[in-house]
C-alpha cells in the first residue's frame, strides 16, 4: 500500500490533509481539533478525519484515501494507545507529522514540568507524586523530575492510570489512597493531563477521612477554571504548535497572525495546602479541598 502525491485529483479540488485520531471522546482532543479546523479553514485546506484506533483500521482507511491525493498526514495526541504504527506510516509516500512530537509541544511540556515542580516546592510540599496515562518518560515528567532534583527532592510516587481519562485517573488515585497510610501519602500530585487531574481530585474528595492532596494539571481545559475544580494547570499554546506543524506540511500561510508564546502556568487553588486563608476560603470550591 502506498499513498502518493502522483494521485492528485483535479487541480480545482482544494488541497487536503489526513488527520489521524482515536475516537474523540475527551475535551483535550476536541480542543485540539477545534483549533486545527480553524487554521485549516483559514488556509483553504480540507481535512479528512481518519478515526483509527488500531493499525488495521488505519491501513484500511489510508487505502481508501489514496485517490484523494492527500498532501500529508497529521497525528493528533492520543491517536494510539501505544506508539504510532511505524510499519504503516513508513510505507506512505507522504510527510507524516506527530503533533505532540513537535518542538513547540515538547519544549512547552518540559517547561511545564519544571515550573510545576518549583511551584509545588515553593508551596512547602515535601512528598510529591506524578500521575501519567502510560508508563514511561514524557517531557512533562522529565522537567518535573529535573526541578525536584535541583532541590534535592525526587518523585516519591509514580502512578499510572492506564489511559487518559478522568475515570482512570479516579481509579488510580483511589487505589493509591486505599493502599497508603495517611502519614505516608504524598502531599502534592502533578498530573500529565487535566482529565487525569479531575479524576484524581474527585477521588480525593470521595475518599474523605480528611485526605488532602494538592493537584496540578496540564492543558488548561475550559473546565479547569470552573468553581468545581479551580485547577492550577499549564496552558499549552496549541495554536502555535498546530501552526508550525501545518507550515511544515503545507508551507507558510501568508495570512497567519500572531500565534503567541509557549504557554504558561495558570494559578488557581488546587496546588495550595489544605489550610490557606484569603481568597480560597471564599471560593465555591473551598469546601471540596
Amino acid at each position: 500500500m502506498t499513498l502518493s502525491t502522483d494521485q492528485q485529483p483535479d487541480t480545482a479540488f482544494p488541497p487536503m490533509i489526513g488527520v489521524i485520531s482515536s475516537p474523540l471522546l475527551n475535551s483535550w482532543q476536541q480542543k485540539i481539533l477545534h483549533q486545527l479546523t480553524h487554521q485549516l479553514n483559514a488556509r483553504g485546506v480540507l481535512m479528512l478525519l481518519l478515526n483509527a484506533a488500531t493499525e488495521q483500521a488505519l491501513a484500511a482507511q489510508l487505502t481508501q484515501a489514496a485517490p484523494l491525493g492527500l498532501r500529508g498526514l497529521l497525528l493528533l495526541p492520543g491517536a494510539f494507545s501505544d506508539s504510532p504504527p511505524a510499519s504503516i506510516l513508513t510505507r506512505v509516500s507522504l510527510p507524516v507529522l506527530q503533533l505532540d512530537a513537535e518542538q513547540v509541544m515538547q519544549k512547552g511540556a518540559r517547561q511545564a514540568g519544571e515550573a510545576i515542580g518549583r511551584l509545588l516546592l515553593a508551596e512547602g510540599h515535601q512528598r510529591l507524586g506524578y500521575l501519567q496515562s502510560q508508563a514511561g518518560s514524557s517531557p512533562q515528567k522529565q522537567g518535573y523530575s529535573a526541578s525536584l532534583m535541583a532541590a534535592d527532592q525526587a518523585i516519591c510516587v509514580d502512578l499510572v492510570a492506564g489511559g487518559n481519562d478522568r475515570e482512570q485517573g479516579w481509579q488510580a488515585m483511589t487505589d493509591y489512597l486505599k493502599q497508603t497510610r495517611a502519614a505516608e501519602r504524598i502531599q502534592a500530585l502533578f498530573c500529565e493531563s487535566d482529565l487525569l487531574a479531575f479524576g484524581a481530585m474527585q477521588a480525593i474528595r470521595d475518599f474523605g477521612q480528611g485526605a488532602h492532596v494538592a493537584v496540578v494539571g496540564f492543558g488548561d481545559l475550559d473546565e479547569a477554571q470552573s468553581s468545581t475544580w479551580h485547577l492550577t494547570s499549564w496552558s499549552v499554546n496549541i495554536e502555535r504548535a498546530i501552526n508550525d506543524a501545518l507550515n511544515r506540511l503545507l508551507g507558510p500561510c501568508a495570512a497567519q497572525g500572531e500565534t503567541g508564546g509557549e504557554g504558561g502556568l495558570k494559578r488557581r487553588h488546587s496546588h495550595l495546602g489544605k489550610q490557606r486563608p484569603g481568597e480560597m476560603s471564599e471560593c465555591g470550591c473551598a469546601h471540596r479541598h
